[in-house]
C-alpha cells in the first residue's frame, strides 16, 4: 500500500525518472494504477473501458525511451482512437464502433512511453460542460461526489485528480480542458490551434475549435507532453508556429515582467459567482507580488453576436458529426440512439444554411483580429475560468419538452472558455483557489495565439509560489 500512495502522489516525470534508473518496474507503475482504478472507480465512475491486458501486456514488453517511459495513462472516449479498443464517444450510438487504427496522437503517445490503461468518461459527443452520459452514467467529482466533474473531459480529470493516473488525454472543442480542470483542481492547457495533429481522420474540426491535449498535475508535465506530441502531421491544412524551443525549457525560466490584464466580468451582465472573483482577485495579488504588471482591461466584445455565431459552428458541427456517423456506419443515425439534447442540436444543426456557417466563421475570424490588437499591448489576460463553482451533478438536465435547456444552462456557467477556441489562442486554467465548501475554483489566462511558451512560464512561476499538488481531494489514494 505504501508503494502504491507512494507512485500515486508522483507526477508523470518523476515516475518516468524511477523506471529510467531501474528504480522500478513499468509492470509496477501499471499494476498500483490499476489497482487504484479498481478500488476507486466504482466511487467516482471515471474509467469506461478498461484496457488492463493490453497495458500489462505493453507493460512487459519493450517499451519506447520517451520522455514518459513506463508511465500510466488514460485516453477520453472521444477522438484518439486506439486500433481494437471501442470508442463510444459517450454514445449509445457508437456501442459497437471499434476503430481499426490508431490517431497519430495516439502514435505519438505510446511512442513517448506512455502506457495506456483505459477510456475515460465523457459526455455525449463532447457537448455539455459536465459528465452525465446516459450510456454510461455521472462521472463524480473527487472533491464532492454530488457535484460536477466538468466536461467534457471530466473522466480524465476525476481520474488525474483522484491521483489514479499522473495524467490523462483530454480535448477541448469550447472549453472541455479547462472546464473540468477548474472544478477537479488540475492544470488544464488548451494548445494553440493545429498545435497537435488529429489526423489520419481529420485535419481540423468545427472549423478549428477543437485541440487535443490533456489534463496534469504538474505544469512540467503538461509541457514536456506538448513536446513529445505536436507539431504537423503529414497532410495537415494548417498548423500552429513552431515554438522557439522544447516547452519543457520554459518551465523554471523566468518569465520577466509581464502586462497582465483582467475582468471578472462576463461583458454581458451575466452574474459571475463571488467565489469565482474572488478566485481572480487572489491571482491578480499573487501575480502582483511576483512583480507583474497588472491592470483591470478587457477588449470591447459583441459577446451575443459571439455567442450566436459559435452556436452556429457547434450545432452544425453537431449535425455533421451524426450525418458523419451515419455514413461511416453504412445507416441512418435516429433520435432513439442518441440522448434528446443532442437530437435538437443536431437538428438546429441542419437548419443552418452555408451562408449563415461561413458568415458566423468570418466573424468569429473578425474577433481573432481584434483579440490580437488587444495583446499587442498585453501578455496575458486573465479571467476565470467558469462563472460558478462546481455545480450539482443534474444541473444541465433538460426536460423532454425543452430539450436544449441543458445547454442554455451551461452558456451560462461557461462564459469565458469559448472565445478561445474560436481565437484559436492558448489559454490554462489553474488550480490556485479553493471555496469555503472546500471545492477547487480554476483560474483562467489567455496568452497570444502560438505563445504556450508564455503561459508555461508564468504558468511555472505561480505553481512555485502557490504549490498545489499536496492538495488531495476526499475520494483519492
Amino acid at each position: 500500500m505504501a508503494k502504491m500512495e507512494e507512485f500515486g502522489s508522483l507526477d508523470a516525470t518523476a515516475l518516468a525518472e524511477l523506471v529510467r534508473n531501474k528504480h522500478v518496474k513499468p509492470i509496477e507503475l501499471v499494476d498500483a494504477a490499476i489497482e487504484r482504478i479498481e478500488r476507486l472507480n466504482p466511487t467516482l465512475n471515471a474509467v469506461v473501458t478498461p484496457m488492463y491486458e493490453q497495458a500489462r501486456t505493453v507493460a512487459l514488453g519493450i517499451i519506447p525511451d520517451g520522455p514518459f517511459i513506463g508511465v500510466p495513462f488514460l485516453l477520453k472516449d472521444l477522438g484518439a482512437p486506439y486500433a481494437g479498443i471501442p470508442m463510444t464517444m459517450g454514445s449509445a450510438a457508437m456501442r459497437a464502433f471499434i476503430p481499426d487504427h490508431d490517431s497519430e496522437l495516439v502514435v505519438r503517445l505510446k511512442r513517448a512511453g506512455l502506457i495506456l490503461l483505459g477510456k475515460t468518461n465523457t459526455p455525449e459527443f463532447g457537448i455539455l460542460p459536465t459528465t452525465e452520459p446516459r450510456l454510461f452514467g455521472p462521472c463524480h467529482n473527487p472533491w464532492n461526489i454530488n457535484r460536477t466533474t466538468g466536461g467534457s473531459s471530466g473522466g480524465s480529470c476525476a481520474a488525474v485528480a483522484a491521483r489514479l493516473v499522473p495524467m490523462a488525454h483530454a480535448n477541448d472543442g469550447g472549453g472541455s480542458i479547462r472546464i473540468p480542470a477548474s472544478c477537479c483542481g488540475l492544470f488544464g492547457l488548451k494548445p494553440t490551434r493545429g498545435r497537435n495533429p488529429l489526423g489520419p481522420d481529420f485535419g481540423d474540426i468545427f472549423s478549428g475549435l477543437v485541440i487535443d491535449h490533456a489534463v496534469c498535475r504538474s505544469v512540467r508535465d503538461s509541457a514536456a507532453l506538448l513536446d513529445a506530441t505536436s507539431g504537423p502531421d503529414v497532410g495537415d491544412p494548417y498548423w500552429a508556429p513552431p515554438p522557439v524551443r522544447p516547452f519543457l525549457r520554459e518551465v523554471g525560466t523566468d518569465p520577466g515582467k509581464l502586462r497582465i490584464a483582467f475582468t471578472t466580468t462576463t461583458g454581458s451582465g451575466m452574474t459571475v459567482h463571488p467565489d469565482c472573483v474572488s478566485a481572480v482577485h487572489d491571482a491578480t495579488k499573487l501575480c502582483s507580488d511576483l512583480g507583474h504588471e497588472v491592470e483591470e482591461v478587457a477588449p470591447l466584445l459583441d459577446r451575443e453576436l459571439i455567442t450566436q455565431s459559435f452556436m452556429v459552428l457547434w450545432s452544425a458541427g453537431c449535425a455533421w458529426t451524426i450525418d458523419g456517423i451515419g455514413m461511416g456506419m453504412g445507416r441512418t443515425i435516429t433520435s432513439t440512439q442518441v440522448e434528446p439534447l443532442t437530437w435538437a442540436l443536431c437538428e438546429m444543426g441542419r437548419q443552418q444554411s452555408a451562408s449563415a456557417y461561413l458568415l458566423s466563421l468570418s466573424f468569429l475570424q473578425r474577433v481573432a483580429r481584434d483579440i490580437a490588437r488587444f495583446f499587442l499591448k498585453y501578455d496575458v489576460w486573465l479571467t476565470p475560468t467558469l462563472s460558478e463553482p462546481p455545480l450539482p451533478l443534474g444541473s444541465f438536465d433538460s426536460p423532454p419538452e425543452n430539450p436544449l435547456q441543458g445547454l442554455r444552462r451551461a452558456e451560462q456557467f461557461v462564459p469565458f472558455t469559448p472565445i478561445c477556441n474560436a481565437t484559436g489562442q492558448p489559454a490554462m486554467s489553474v488550480p490556485l483557489y479553493w471555496n469555503g465548501k472546500g471545492l477547487p475554483i480554476g483560474v483562467h489566462f489567455i496568452g497570444r495565439f502560438g505563445d504556450e511558451a508564455t503561459l508555461f512560464r508564468l504558468a511555472a512561476q505561480i505553481e512555485s509560489a502557490r504549490p498545489w499538488a499536496g492538495r488531495k481531494p476526499p475520494i483519492s489514494i
